[in-house]
């Protein structure tokens, strides 16, 4: 399946209306701005757990692309690192899937804005698929 159409099976992953973009480092998801998302008014900053929701998201994303599976691939634990402030633009995503068993994936996320290489949040989790 595309991630494209991934996204369309997670709901919170319509609501937030993360669109899909295929480069040639491969698929990139991306969380457009909307004021809605803030959560620090006054720096402004994206709310944390839309920041980590988002991460989830790609990493769910990726797996259930990668998979050809009919079922969205459940987490069993994610963690998130905040790197930076996410300020009022849009956040681009991408997963590298460490691991990939017959039942449990690992896989790693990265979220930056401007610069890739400066990213401004980082997740890693465990997935049963």
């Amino acid at each position: 399946m595309n991630p494209a159409a991934a996204i369309t099976r997670m709901p919170y992953g319509l609501h937030l209306g993360v669109q899909v973009e295929t480069t040639d480092s491969g698929t990139v998801f991306v969380l457009p701005f909307r004021g809605d998302l803030i959560g620090n008014r006054w720096l402004p900053a994206l709310h944390g757990g839309v920041v980590g929701a988002f991460l989830e998201l790609v990493a769910t994303g990726e797996l259930f692309a990668q998979a050809e599976a009919a079922r969205v691939p459940k987490p069993i634990n994610f963690s998130v690192n905040y790197l930076r402030a996410v300020g009022p633009r849009e956040t681009r995503g991408k997963a590298v899937i460490v691991k990939h068993g017959r039942r449990i994936a690992n896989v790693r996320v990265i979220a930056w804005q401007l610069d890739e290489s400066k990213p401004v949040a980082a997740g890693i989790g465990n997935f049963l698929l």
